[in-house]
């Protein structure tokens, strides 16, 4: 402090301190100012890098390929010692044997009940409460998110392709289609605009590329 007080010939310690002082301050607002434009520069370079990448190679997306099976879907039904009631539009989706919960339907009527209006379905072993009654079906079996409006997109030739398809059922998880999708179909699971141009995200790739 005293080699600085003689080479600047100062003679009023607190005035060295105060320039002191500002100097520090104007380095640490200078080293911010540096740190938030080079942040800056680095995302708009990312944003543009991201945005051409896409302008260029397409959208990536994630797929599936469709292939006839056979699954399982899950039909929700409200069992009260041990038995449920059902509509006219449902009640072909149950059979005795199917599973439910960790019971089983023993018998679904074949008549209406004339006090509800609605075909009872018994079961065995099943708490009361909400269940849900298994049942196999064939088809093509896609998540339930994939189908917008009976539509599904398909990676055709590097676009994304609005495809109509008929769905024979659904529930919580997955969509039963019957018509509208073949063997080897790649379908899109990502959300995309028909016609869009895309590619098929592979697992090299890093999340959010």
């Amino acid at each position: 402090m005293e080699r600085i007080k003689r080479l600047f010939k100062i003679k009023n310690p607190q005035r060295l301190k105060k320039w002191i002082y500002v100097l520090s301050v104007c380095a640490l607002v200078f080293w911010i100012a540096f740190r938030i434009n080079a942040l800056v520069v680095q995302h708009n370079q990312q944003v543009f890098n991201i945005a051409r990448d896409v302008s260029e190679n397409g959208t990536p997306i994630l797929t599936m390929t469709a292939q006839n099976s056979s699954g399982v879907l899950h039909e929700p039904i409200t069992v009260e010692k041990n038995k449920a009631y059902v509509t006219s539009g449902r009640v072909g989706l149950f059979r005795a044997g199917q599973k439910v919960g960790d019971g089983k339907i023993v018998s679904v009527s074949q008549n209406i009940d004339l006090d509800t209006g609605m075909y009872v379905i018994k079961t065995s072993g099943v708490e009361n409460g909400l269940q849900y009654v298994e049942y196999t079906r064939n088809g093509y079996f896609v998540p339930v998110y994939a189908v917008v409006d009976e539509n599904v997109f398909v990676y055709d030739n590097g676009k994304a392709t609005l495809r109509k398809v008929i769905v024979a059922h659904s529930d919580a998880d997955v969509a039963l289609i019957t018509q509208g999708l073949h063997d080897g179909d790649i379908v899109i699971l990502s959300k995309v605009s028909d016609g869009e141009k895309v590619r098929i995200h592979t697992a090299n790739e890093k999340e959010g590329e």
